[in-house]
């Protein structure tokens, strides 16, 4: 099943240069359970297969739920730009997760916008922040 904000977002996402891979209920016969999809997006993420992921559910709550249950993903939930821009300067987020019922077309592009104008910061502060993250996720795994 297409929504016309899963159409924009892949629309946008190939036009700045960037593969786009789909899982769940974007892939005919996938399973669309959105634990599942966010589980297997995170786990692509996680092992370097992808560099980021993008998960959209009904809220956005759930599958940044889910997203971060895997070790070594920072799933961010953003309703705004300047949110998807501080998630990935300050908390070098690895996927992006929003609300479809909440996101409209012209606010995805905008989140979009600012996910890729952002990079991680070199700030000793926040790199520190997210490094105990990461060795948290290392040493609570199953």
């Amino acid at each position: 099943m297409h929504s016309e904000l899963a159409d924009s977002l892949q629309r946008r996402v190939r036009s700045r240069g960037h593969e786009v891979v789909t899982f769940g209920a974007l892939q005919p016969g996938a399973d669309d359970e959105w634990t599942s999809v966010a589980r297997a997006v995170g786990e692509a993420v996680s092992r370097g297969e992808y560099d980021q992921g993008i998960l959209c559910c009904w809220t956005g709550t759930g599958v940044s739920i889910a997203a971060n249950k895997v070790p070594g993903v920072r799933a961010a939930l953003c309703g705004d730009a300047p949110t998807a821009a501080g998630a990935r300067e300050w908390n070098d987020a690895n996927v992006l997760c929003l609300s479809v019922r909440a996101t409209s077309v012209a606010v995805a592009k905008e989140i979009l916008d600012a996910w890729f104008a952002a990079s991680a910061t070199t700030d000793p502060k926040y790199r520190a922040i997210v490094e105990r993250l990461v060795a948290e996720d290392t040493s609570n795994a199953v």
